[in-house]
């Protein structure tokens, strides 16, 4: 089997998990492929069993490896989607940071999670994608979110105005700093954080979610993922932001966004012995009250 590895820079605290991510993989005689500015950065830093390879974009990457391990955080694996895209390539993602609902492999289980890959003991979880697009290309070829796609007001404008539409029928008008689509992987990030609901990985829905709606009356709303909305945008400022997980551009308020489904899924390695409401449980400290003790 080829294991590519991506990551991030990081402190030298993490500097002995990424140790073990190496020393694991070369326990099992895997080849190793790793994204060359990360094989740079750590270079010096670790040791490296021989033979590695490097790659440095999707076509690289696409027919070489097995599956593609992420050291970081949920922004982490958020960046091997311009990678991965539409390869099918299954993707694990080893937490070195705080949350990690999608980076839910523990730092301290490096060791067991790389022996349940060998032995095959996971299961693939598809994710659905959004895709976002204007007139104006947004985003080139990775306008494809594995979150959320996010209309902002720019940090010195005035609450703006949204017109949203489903199918071209009209939902409402949102007055407010901006409005979340989510997906149902999204709905545990941004959209959370804004009030919206948790939406199991296998729904077949989206979320929109006000961002501090000026009526108290509006709330998110629930739609199926087999259409396409459109928003169009008032404000007293000329500019407004457009966000694509992690990926920011600054648009023309004259212009349309259109959001809906995208064409491929990403596949999320989860292992046996996890299950999403596990890894709710978990995150979100379900149940870990002092007072139920």
């Amino acid at each position: 089997m080829k294991f590519a590895i991506y990551g991030r820079e990081f402190n030298n605290t993490v500097l002995p998990y990424v140790q073990d991510v190496f020393d694991a993989l070369e326990f099992y005689g895997i080849e190793i492929l790793v994204f060359r500015d990360y094989f740079e950065f750590i270079a010096e830093k670790v040791r490296l069993p021989e033979g590695i390879s490097t790659f440095t974009g999707h076509k690289d990457l696409c027919q070489q490896a097995d599956v593609l391990i992420s050291l970081g955080g949920d922004g982490t694996l958020l960046d091997t989607l311009a990678l991965v895209r539409d390869s099918a390539i299954p993707v694990i993602g080893i937490n070195f940071g705080r949350l990690g609902f999608l980076a839910s492999i523990n730092k301290d289980n490096i060791k067991t999670a790389i022996a349940a890959l060998m032995q095959k003991d996971y299961s693939l979880d598809s994710r659905t994608l959004l895709h976002v697009d204007s007139k104006y290309n947004l985003f080139g070829d990775e306008n494809f979110a594995l979150n959320d796609i996010t209309i902002h007001r720019r940090d010195n404008s005035a609450m703006m105005i949204i017109h949203a539409y489903m199918d071209d029928e009209f939902i409402n008008s949102y007055w407010a700093d901006g409005l979340i689509i989510a997906t149902p992987t999204g709905s545990t990030a941004y959209s959370l954080s804004c009030g919206g609901p948790i939406i199991f990985p296998s729904a077949q829905n989206f979320v929109i979610t006000p961002i501090a709606p000026h009526n108290l009356n509006v709330r998110p709303v629930i739609i199926p993922d087999n259409v396409t909305l459109r928003f169009e945008v008032e404000a007293r400022s000329t500019k407004f932001l457009v966000s694509c997980d992690s990926r920011t551009a600054t648009v023309d308020r004259s212009v349309n966004i259109t959001v809906k489904k995208a064409a491929f899924h990403v596949n999320l390695i989860r292992l046996h012995k996890e299950s999403y409401l596990t890894t709710l449980r978990n995150k979100l400290l379900w149940g870990i009250d002092t007072r139920n003790y």
